[in-house]
């Protein structure tokens, strides 16, 4: 068993979650959106919110750490290109996460269904969505002082759907074509849950052990679903992404107003 304070987590539960994760691991490399299914799943197991939330941080770092390794491999992210936004959306997610610790999260809660059902409609109805790059409106300098901060900051004071908000501003703003724009949202992301996760284990919210097990799982996941979109490409990343947009924004909906 893995306990903390008076958590105990059987082996049956442990087993169950490894497989929520993979699955969540394996939807996150394509769309984004893992955390509807890990969060409640800790919650689920008697995880409190805030433990819920450290734990699936740590277990999230594995999938989009695995994931945009594959995506380094394959030529689709060149780090030495990246490395502003990086650092901008890691001091985001930072300050994020300090911020939310003093600021009401209130109405960002009643906002954040519409976004991201805004995302979802522009990534079906757009026609600027393809495999091809198109003109950038920002250079990579200004986009890491704005979109890679900003989303940043969300994800660390919020952090549902961020995948896809990085994945818009780089297919909207740095003019990528949509599997680039997958691979390196996952890379930003991948700064973004670091980021998280020093704060939450600086504070003792980290259950180490079963995030461990579920970063495994997280792993053989991301590392499916990123073969995927290197092979599949925009077949299967805009349905996933709609397809997640009104799954995220339904849960949403429902946890407000229900």
């Amino acid at each position: 068993m893995l306990t903390k304070m008076t958590i105990e987590l059987t082996f049956e539960i442990i087993t169950l979650l490894f497989f929520v994760a993979m699955l969540a691991g394996f939807i996150d490399a394509i769309a984004g959106g893992g955390g509807l299914l890990t969060i409640p799943a800790l919650m689920w197991a008697g995880l409190p919110p805030t433990l819920a939330l450290a734990t699936n941080k740590l277990q999230a770092c594995g999938g989009s750490f695995f994931a945009s390794v594959y995506f380094v491999r394959k030529g689709l992210v060149r780090l030495a290109d990246l490395k502003l936004s990086i650092a901008s959306a890691f001091i985001g997610a930072a300050l994020g996460t300090i911020a939310v610790q003093m600021l009401d999260s209130a109405l960002l809660e009643v906002a954040l269904p519409f976004l991201i059902l805004a995302i979802g409609g522009y990534f079906l109805f757009s026609k600027k969505i393809s495999e091809d790059d198109k003109h950038q409106l920002l250079s990579p300098s200004l986009f890491a002082f704005t979109a890679a901060l900003a989303i940043g900051f969300y994800d660390g004071f919020f952090g549902p759907g961020t995948g896809s908000f990085f994945a818009l501003a780089f297919v909207s703003l740095a003019g990528f074509g949509l599997a680039k724009a997958t691979a390196h949202a996952k890379v930003l992301n991948f700064s973004t849950n670091i980021a998280s996760l020093f704060f939450f284990a600086i504070g003792g919210k980290v259950l180490w052990g079963l995030g461990a097990v579920m970063l495994l799982g997280q792993a053989i996941g991301a590392t499916l679903g990123s073969r995927l979109v290197v092979s599949k490409g925009t077949k299967i990343i805009k349905p996933l992404v709609v397809l997640m947009s009104i799954v995220m924004s339904a849960k949403l909906l429902l946890a407000q107003y229900i």
